[in-house]
């Protein structure tokens, strides 16, 4: 499985509009060569270089298994019927872009495709995402980006 976006590339640097420096909107994202028996997909994105751990930026799950990716700026009123979001490490649901103290990090989105929705509420921390979708996953994909402030 292959995901990608067409605002950078991979180990690329994120465009400032997907920042807390620019519109802090989600890239667009687009996922292709999904295996056979995909029902559903959960996304993750996090900063594993975050000065007290890695940060948690958004956190999406049972997004249906016809969809090939997501546009700039999802919402919750704009997701696909079905899909859940999770909370992010400031404590809400919805996408939080890049925004490092300072330096230079990594931003990693991780695609899992699924045999089957995950049980999880609404709200679900990304750890229980992550634990729920690595032990059923038929494939996992990465994406990661680079952001800088000084």
């Amino acid at each position: 499985m292959i995901l990608e976006s067409r605002a950078f590339t991979s180990g690329g640097v994120i465009p400032q509009r997907h920042t807390c420096d620019g519109d802090d909107v989600s890239p667009p994202l687009a996922w292709r060569e999904v295996p056979a028996g995909t029902v559903t997909f959960a996304l993750v994105m996090d900063d594993p270089d975050a000065p007290a751990g890695t940060w948690v930026h958004w956190v999406l799950f049972n997004l249906p298994g016809s969809e090939t990716g997501l546009r700039e700026g999802m919402t919750v009123h704009a997701l696909p019927r079905g899909t859940l979001e999770g909370t992010n490490s400031w404590g809400r649901p919805g996408y939080g872009g890049p925004c490092p103290p300072s330096g230079t990090h990594r931003y990693v989105f991780k695609l899992y495709a699924l045999p089957d929705l995950l049980d999880l509420d609404a709200g679900a921390s990304a750890a229980q995402v992550l634990e729920a979708a690595r032990t059923r996953s038929l494939a996992e994909s990465r994406l990661m980006g680079r952001y800088a402030r000084d």
